[in-house]
């Protein structure tokens, strides 16, 4: 197989962006480097590209590898032809490669194993040849009864024969792949009613769908019950119809004593060994797409929730509502630092209303919060209610803030936590970090890992190694998309940073505390264990503001360097033009030279020159401020507040296959069905939406007792 133009095929780029992209992974650049700063090489390959090629490369050359491994194994049992070698060169799976190994594959005990074991091997093989010459095959097995090698019977080694012969047509990959297509085009998944009792699999207690068709989301529903016990779940074939077309391909129609003993070795083979087999390979290829499909959605949601806009410069007031041990509070500064600390019970059983406001009242009157950030979990709503009449009450301009804490008593429990607050209990270490997420999303959620962060529905179901592969990439892509103050971030916010590990980061971050801020880029060359090469690839997304060289406050990389100089000096600036933020026109004088003119003037690549130009205009910007803001609220709404009709402000908490859920106010999210988004046809909702942003919705119908809300995106504009 040829890697590279299979690539370029698969992933529609050009030859020779693959090779390129290809020896920059085999000289160990990282993902994130390769994308920002190697666009000349690659042809502007983005991050989503780069690590499709990535993963894609790594299975292709397992295939290689596996090829290589199978070809080797068949040759030392001396059963290599031209023929396999050509079906094992031609493979572009790696089922087809073992379907091809399956017949020379050494066996467990088996019932062909055992009848070999007997010497009914060449039985098999006058049958399958029909050499009867001129006898019965029942008159042949008479002469391979021999107790001694426990064959009783005629029929008994009549049995072992045909054994041999079904594993024969099971080890076939041209009769297992005539099977397995026919299934997959003709079979529908059957699920029926494991208990008696109603459950939230109740749409799928006599339920079935064709294989071909089935919704993603709906295959990791059916496995979810059934996993839970309320499902029983079976993929059902026309089997007649199957089996009457392979005797049709096999036997050619033949009718008389050779075929009778070929049909029942058939369809043996079909009903004992081949359709079970293949019934789990089906299932699990349907668990492995939908897995792979969601993994995409977690990914556009994680990536959503990391890139939210990040509320700076505020003193905020994290609350972790609890019912029996409290409503745990932290409040913390500008900086992330924890002001102080406190716990309240405003909520059941033991609704101290009058305490809460008065340790809520102190806390205000000491610190001064610009706002309050409430975590979505238990008793959020009731905290909620009391946080909002407290505000009306006082006549506070504070505001609140609802926050997915999703993960915190992850963090709060781990050995991180831990370490960064001692004399913290789990629950106060959770609003120090509720508080923290609205400060800076991406700078707490990176001490999570990534797979721990509720993301999606059916997470929990995921191959939990791809599921943190996967959400890891994304974390990095984000975390190198946005830069990393060198001075001021955490151990795990660096450890993300493209070539730098845990040990690295830790080295950095003792580094800092031993000497003092980094004033420079170049001093990481001094941090224990950190090379050229670490440097290369993290180095233009590590910020230092205030320090010795603006550009290190930038994403230009220290290698270009030279080239931003030249640049200023060539469009008549200076370096106190970019520190002040000076360059309004430096586009207009862009124009005026032509871009690919002043590339090359400067010795440099046309898109690295564009990304010189954009990080020039605005050193340490944040890209996360052009992405939604928080919605800040001051009263909350009840569920029985909601009448069909409504119009109402939200904002996109989850996406999932068959819709988006959306926070209207109210503690419990709204669903958006796929057919609700839009008036023009939906595929994919993350294609129209996105984690975090605001949308106006109208309420369709409410169910009180399920504490369903269903939303449309329709017609949303209020009457006049």
């Amino acid at each position: 197989m040829d890697i590279i133009l299979t690539l370029s095929n698969e992933l529609n780029i050009k030859k020779e962006q693959v090779i390129q992209t290809v020896k920059l992974i085999d000289q160990g650049n990282t993902v994130p480097f390769i994308a920002r700063y190697r666009k000349e090489v690659t042809g502007g390959l983005d991050d989503v590209v780069l690590r499709k090629l990535f993963d894609r490369l790594s299975y292709l050359r397992s295939l290689e590898e596996r090829r290589e491994t199978v070809k080797r194994l068949i040759t030392e049992q001396g059963k290599m032809t031209a023929e396999i070698s050509e079906k094992l060169d031609k493979a572009t799976m790696l089922r087809d490669i073992e379907d091809i190994y399956r017949p020379f594959k050494p066996k467990k005990k088996t019932r062909a194993t055992e009848a070999k074991r007997k010497g009914l091997e060449p039985l098999a093989d006058i049958l399958l040849k029909k050499d009867f010459s001129g006898r019965s095959f029942e008159e042949i097995a008479r002469d391979y009864v021999d107790p001694e090698k426990e064959v009783a019977s005629t029929e008994e080694a009549i049995q072992g024969a045909l054994d041999i012969i079904a594993e024969t047509f099971s080890d076939s990959p041209s009769i297992r792949k005539y099977i397995r297509t026919r299934m997959i085009n003709t079979a529908v998944i059957k699920c029926t009613k494991k208990k008696d009792e109603d459950s939230v699999y109740a749409m799928y207690y006599d339920y079935e769908e064709p294989v071909k068709t089935i919704a993603n989301h709906r295959v990791l529903a059916i496995n979810r019950g059934e996993k839970e016990g309320y499902l029983t779940v079976d993929i059902e074939a026309d089997d007649s119809r199957i089996l009457s077309g392979l005797k049709l391909r096999l036997l050619s129609g033949e009718e008389g004593e050779w075929s009778e003993y070929m049909e029942r070795a058939l369809t043996d083979a079909y009903y004992r060994l081949i359709v079970p087999a293949l019934k789990n390979e089906i299932r699990t290829d349907l668990l492995n797409k939908a897995q792979d499909k969601a993994m995409e959605v977690f990914s556009a949601n994680l990536k959503n929730l990391l890139m939210q806009a990040p509320v700076k410069g505020k003193v905020i007031m994290g609350i972790d509502p609890a019912y029996r041990t409290g409503c745990k509070i932290a409040v913390i500064d500008s900086t992330g630092k924890v002001l102080d600390t406190a716990v309240m019970y405003p909520t059941p059983p033991l609704k101290k209303t009058e305490e809460a406001k008065k340790i809520m009242s102190d806390l205000i009157e000491k610190h001064h919060p610009d706002m309050i950030a409430i975590g979505n979990g238990t008793a959020s709503g009731e905290t909620e209610i009391f946080g909002s009449e407290y505000i009306r009450e006082t006549n506070s301009d504070l505001v609140y803030v609802i926050v997915n804490e999703a993960g915190a008593s992850v963090y709060s429990a781990s050995e991180l936590g831990t370490k960064e607050f001692p004399d913290f209990d789990v629950a106060l270490r959770s609003a120090v970090s509720i508080a923290r997420r609205l400060q800076d999303p991406m700078a707490e959620l990176v001490k999570i890992p990534p797979e721990s962060i509720g993301v999606g529905q059916y997470q929990h179901d995921m191959n939990k190694t791809k599921l943190a592969q996967t959400l890891k990439g994304v974390v990095e892509d984000c975390v190198n998309r946005v830069g990393v103050d060198l001075n001021t971030a955490s151990a795990s916010l660096l450890s993300y940073v493209a070539g730098i590990n845990k040990n690295t980061a830790d080295n950095i971050v003792e580094y800092r505390e031993k000497n003092g801020r980094f004033t420079e880029r170049r001093q990481l060359l001094d941090v224990p264990q950190f090379g050229e090469k670490t440097f290369e690839q993290c180095a233009g997304f590590l910020r230092i503001s205030d320090g010795e060289n603006i550009f290190d406050n930038t994403g230009i990389h220290p290698e270009s360097y030279e080239a931003a100089n030249k640049l200023i000096l060539r469009l008549g600036y200076t370096l106190d033009d970019v520190k002040n933020h000076h360059m309004e026109d430096i586009d207009k004088k862009v124009e005026e030279i032509g871009i690919a003119a002043l590339a090359k003037e400067i010795n440099c690549g046309v898109p690295t020159l564009k990304d010189i130009i954009e990080e020039l205009k605005n050193p340490g910007r944040d890209v996360r401020e052009d992405f939604p803001r928080p919605v800040f609220k001051r009263r909350v709404m009840d569920i029985k507040d909601l009448v069909p009709g409504q119009i109402m402000e939200g904002t996109v908490r989850n996406i999932t296959n068959f819709g988006v859920f959306v926070d209207i106010g109210v503690h419990q999210d709204g669903l958006v069905h796929i057919s609700q988004i839009s008036d023009a046809f939906v595929k994919n909702p993350m294609n129209v939406l996105s984690v975090g942003e605001i949308v106006k919705v109208k309420i369709l119908d409410v169910d009180h007792d399920k504490k369903r809300i269903s939303l449309t995106m329709k017609d949303v504009q209020p009457e006049e």
